[in-house]
Order: structure tokens, then C-alpha cells, then sequence
């Protein structure tokens, strides 16, 4: 095995993650799920997450590595490239090799080799539950894993940057005790549970398309068939889409074969992309939750006879979080504060907020606090 971590963020996050995988790889056999991936003990989750993170910092050629590794043997993975002589799993031979697998869902392969750690060569695909560590930039670093039908952005399990790491609260332990804003936001986090790909949380997908496009951006969810949210709109809406665009819609109603499942999923990712550009539009994009597009660039207004939102409780889905009650002034800008305006009105839709700069907040209405709750979701779309 390699030498014991000197990142000490390493060694205290590794049993969480250990009993992470073990717990949800356990339910997944008792499901009769197999073809699962091996289950990561604490000492490899340490070792893999000290050498990536002494990596992160060594640039090659100008340019800092974004490197995702995986911990699985090469006959887990499918067509897998294996070098001849596994390499030593260091900083330096990851830093050497990340100008060749800094693209995305290309993965250096992790395995043991007696009693060493070592990087094997590279797959683009991996098995369910695959331990997943992902270098996003200089000391911060992602634990995450392959969702159990394959598709889609991998659920993330625990967010280290620098000394601090955040475990992601999978059961919403970090929101109030209120059912309606649970059912809401943990509808977000967690899996949905109708329709043929009934694992498929669109809301993380299109979410992720926002926040990697870069510009900022709105997105409103509300209820199909229902016309009140037009009079939190300013008319008329200049890119008002007649008839609905149901693309994606029409996409997840669709029964598909095991043979045409890489289709479909591409099929899915393009829909989701064009909808999560819209967004880049000056003004908010609004779809109902059919996952139709309904306008984009609409400006959001307050309704007539509603004041204006003051005030919100704002949270983080991270172990050990507490709500915080703040002004406008202290979270966000206008954007914000016209998302916020919007579910205060509008109090059985959702907004999803992208800011240029990565942080992400699901805004909801809390009857229970009767206030609107922010949720700052950017932890689980790295």
C-alpha cells in the first residue's frame, strides 16, 4: 500500500465514505441488483484521495490537472486501456498523466497490486457504486459515485477543499421538518420514482447544464396545465415558445430497449443542454413539470397586491448544516431576489438559480416557516 496520507482531510473523511458505499451497496444487493462495483475500503479511499490531492496543486505545462480516478480492477471495467507496467499511484505520475484524461468521463483506472495501490490505465466505463474521486481545481476534490442505472450526473457523496470537507446530507436531515418543502427539495436531491427510467433525477441534469454553461441563469418549474405564474411575468414574453417544446417530455415517456439505451441517453443529454442554454438568455426560462418549455428571457415581476420578499431561510445540504434566516442583500443579487420574489408569489413552483460563479440555490416556498427557502445545491452538481 502506499505511504500512510499526509493530507489530513483524507484520513477523516474515509470511514464516512467507507460506510457510505457499504451501506448502499448492501441495499443494492438486497434489491437484487449485481454487477455492482468493489466495495472501497477506508485505507484505499485515503490513500487515492492524498495522492489526488497533492496532485492538484502540481501544474504540467502551464496548466493545473483535472484528473478523475476510479477504483475498480480492469476486468470490472468495459474495454478498458491497461498499460503494460501499472504505475505507482503518486503525485507525480498523476500530474504526468492528466494532460491525457482531463476530458470528461474518462477515468484513470485504481486497483491493488499486493499490497500497493496502483493506477492500472484508463475507462470511460464504469460499474454502479464505482468509487469516483474527481480533482476540480487546486484543493478541491469530489467523492462520488456512478448512479445505480447509469446515467446522468453521478451522485456526489463528499466535497473536500483545502482542510474542510462537507458530507452531502442524503436524507435531509439539514432541512426543517416540513413535509411540503421536504417532499420539494429532496425531490431534487433524490431519485424519481415514476415513469420507465424512473432512476433519472432530470431536475440534477438540466441543473448541472446550467451551472457548466457558465452564464448564470433562471429556470422556473410549475405546475403543468396551470396559467397563474404568468402574472409574476412581465407581458408580453417576448420569447413566449407556442406549442410547448416537449422534447424531453416525450423523451422520458418513452419505453426503450437495453439496445437502444446509449440513444436514448444521448437523445436526453442533448435535450437537456438546448434547454439548459436557453437559460443563458437574459431573463428566466419557464417549463411545467412535464419538463416542457413554456418561454425563456420572460422578466420576472412581483404580482399586484403581494409585497416584496424581505427575508429567507437559506440551507445547505451538508451534514451538520442549520437554517440561516437572511436579507436579500446578504445572498445573492437581483437574480436572486427575483427568483425568490417569484416562488414567494407563485408558492407551487420551484426556481433554480445559476450564478457565473458555480454556486447554485433551488428556491421553494416553506409553508411550515411560511417564508421562501433557499437551497444551495452547488455541492451536488460538481
Amino acid at each position: 500500500m502506499s505511504t500512510d496520507p499526509t493530507y489530513q482531510a483524507a484520513n477523516a473523511v474515509a470511514p464516512i465514505v467507507e460506510a457510505h458505499f457499504a451501506r448502499h451497496m448492501e441495499e443494492a444487493r438486497r434489491l437484487g441488483q449485481d454487477g455492482l462495483a468493489p466495495q472501497p475500503d477506508a485505507r484505499s479511499i485515503a490513500a487515492i484521495i492524498n495522492a489526488t490531492f497533492w496532485a492538484s496543486f502540481r501544474p504540467e505545462e502551464g496548466r493545473f490537472p483535472k484528473i478523475s480516478l476510479a477504483y475498480l480492477p480492469p476486468e470490472a471495467a468495459r474495454q478498458p486501456m491497461v498499460f503494460e507496467h501499472p504505475l505507482p499511484l503518486t503525485a507525480g505520475v498523476l500530474t504526468k498523466l492528466a494532460p491525457a484524461v482531463e476530458r470528461p468521463e474518462i477515468h484513470l483506472g485504481v486497483w491493488n497490486h499486493g499490497d500497493e495501490l496502483k493506477v492500472w490505465g484508463t475507462t470511460r466505463t464504469i460499474p454502479s457504486f464505482c468509487f469516483v474521486l474527481e480533482d476540480i481545481e487546486p484543493g478541491l476534490l469530489v467523492v462520488k459515485h456512478r448512479r445505480l442505472d447509469g446515467f446522468g450526473k453521478y451522485a456526489n457523496v463528499a466535497v473536500l477543499k483545502g482542510e474542510q470537507v462537507k458530507v452531502i446530507d442524503e436524507k435531509g436531515t439539514s432541512l426543517p421538518d416540513c413535509p411540503s418543502l421536504l417532499k420539494a427539495l429532496l425531490a431534487f436531491t433524490a431519485a424519481a420514482t415514476n415513469g420507465p427510467h424512473h432512476s433519472l433525477n432530470i431536475l440534477v441534469q438540466l441543473s448541472a447544464s446550467m451551472r457548466a454553461q457558465g452564464h448564470g441563469g433562471t429556470l422556473l418549474v410549475v405546475p403543468g396545465g396551470a396559467e397563474g405564474w404568468r402574472d409574476s411575468i412581465a407581458q408580453p414574453i417576448l420569447y413566449s415558445v407556442t406549442p410547448s417544446f416537449a422534447a424531453l417530455s416525450e423523451l422520458l415517456r418513452k419505453e426503450t430497449e437495453e439496445k437502444d439505451r446509449r440513444q436514448w441517453e444521448s437523445a436526453v443529454r442533448r435535450v437537456v443542454d438546448t434547454i439548459g442554454g436557453l437559460t443563458a438568455v437574459d431573463g428566466a426560462t419557464v417549463i411545467n413539470d412535464r419538463y416542457e418549455v413554456l418561454a425563456f428571457g420572460a422578466k420576472i415581476r412581483r404580482r399586484d397586491g403581494v409585497p416584496p420578499v424581505d427575508k429567507w431561510i437559506i440551507t445547505e445540504p451538508i451534514v451538520g448544516n442549520l437554517p440561516v434566516v437572511v436579507h436579500p442583500t446578504e445572498h445573492g443579487g437581483t437574480r436572486h431576489l427575483s427568483a425568490a420574489q417569484f416562488v414567494h408569489d407563485q408558492r407551487d413552483a420551484l426556481a433554480l438559480v445559476a450564478s457565473q460563479d458555480g454556486r447554485f440555490t433551488v428556491f421553494a416556498w416553506s409553508p411550515c416557516e411560511e417564508m421562501v427557502h433557499a437551497h444551495r445545491v452547488e455541492s451536488l452538481l460538481m
